[in-house]
């Protein structure tokens, strides 16, 4: 950025040099080039695609979004075309955007989640993202990113087929959020994202019904911005991997917490339904924060809330 010539907002994450700290987060700006229009990609770290299966499905009935206070609540149900179809008509665009490409994955197996990444990876990607919040349907639909053992169980089989950096993204119904971290890095996790959306409910008084067919939905936004960066602390104090957080971050200070809290870059995402240039204008907002007060890297202030 011209105008902050004196701030450096490189990150040297896992072998891969991102332009900056800011990275669109899966399911929240497609898969890129319905933003090309909009805002200048070449700032962004990185934009991680929405969230696919290896066979594509059609996601949840009934409403999907639900606004609430400072936060929003989705039951979108994974819809996504597939692999296969996101490596077809997908991926070439998003690598034609000058950015670093994050494939988000998830699967209802261990047998899925590792075809997946070997398609993937052959594809090109620069990054995996393996989301282990999907509910694994042979423990009777418990969502690996619940118990460590199920998590380090499909992280280890992934790792042996993945050729790229293989980013873990965590869910905050962990039973145990340190516990978790250090499983999944034991069991080859290159990084961590957290946290995925917060189990949520919420109630139509006039139909006296559950808003959502699921009855629980994913809550994300705002609200949960303060349990998400003490879930980064903790999994920043758990491991010695990168830790990309991500929860809420609608400014530039938001995004400054994670990482002076130890995050090694942060993703944004419900930001971007309220302001299309988000992404680009966090990205700004750091570098005036940095300009403004004598800070030429992110290296200056990365975890330096820790002490």
């Amino acid at each position: 950025m011209a105008e902050f010539a004196n701030v450096d907002l490189h990150v040297d994450l896992l072998g891969k040099r991102l332009a900056g700290p800011v990275i669109a987060a899966s399911g929240t700006f497609g898969f890129g080039p319905e933003y090309a229009g909009i805002e200048d990609l070449t700032l962004l770290g990185g934009i991680s695609g929405k969230g696919l299966t290896l066979h594509g499905q059609p996601g949840n009935s009934g409403e999907r979004l639900y606004e609430t206070p400072s936060g929003l609540m989705n039951s979108i149900g994974l819809q996504n075309p597939g692999v296969d179809h996101f490596i077809e008509h997908e991926l070439p665009a998003m690598k034609a955007l000058g950015t670093t490409v994050w494939a988000n994955l998830g699967g209802h197996t261990v047998e899925e989640n590792v075809e997946g990444v070997e398609k993937l990876c052959a594809a090109g990607v620069d990054f995996l993202e393996l989301n282990i919040s999907c509910p694994n349907v042979k423990q009777g639909g418990l969502a690996f990113g619940i118990r460590a053992a199920d998590a380090a169980g499909v992280v280890g089989a992934v790792r042996k087929v993945c050729t790229v950096p293989l980013i873990v993204k965590l869910s905050p119904q962990a039973e145990n959020l340190p516990d978790m971290c250090r499983a999944v890095e034991a069991a080859g996790a290159d990084g961590l994202s957290l946290c995925n959306t917060f189990q949520a409910c919420a109630i139509d008084i006039e139909r006296r019904r559950p808003v959502f067919d699921n009855t629980f939905a994913g809550l994300s936004g705002p609200a949960v911005r303060p349990i998400a960066l003490r879930m980064v602390w903790q999994a920043v104090g758990a491991v010695s991997i990168p830790v990309v957080g991500l929860g809420g971050i609608l400014t530039g200070r938001d995004a400054l917490e994670f990482i002076m809290a130890g995050a090694a870059a942060v993703q944004v995402g419900t930001a971007n339904f309220l302001d299309p240039r988000a992404c680009v204008r966090i990205t700004q907002e750091i570098a005036a924060w940095m300009d403004a007060h004598g800070v030429h890297s992110l290296e200056e202030i990365r975890g330096c809330a820790r002490g």
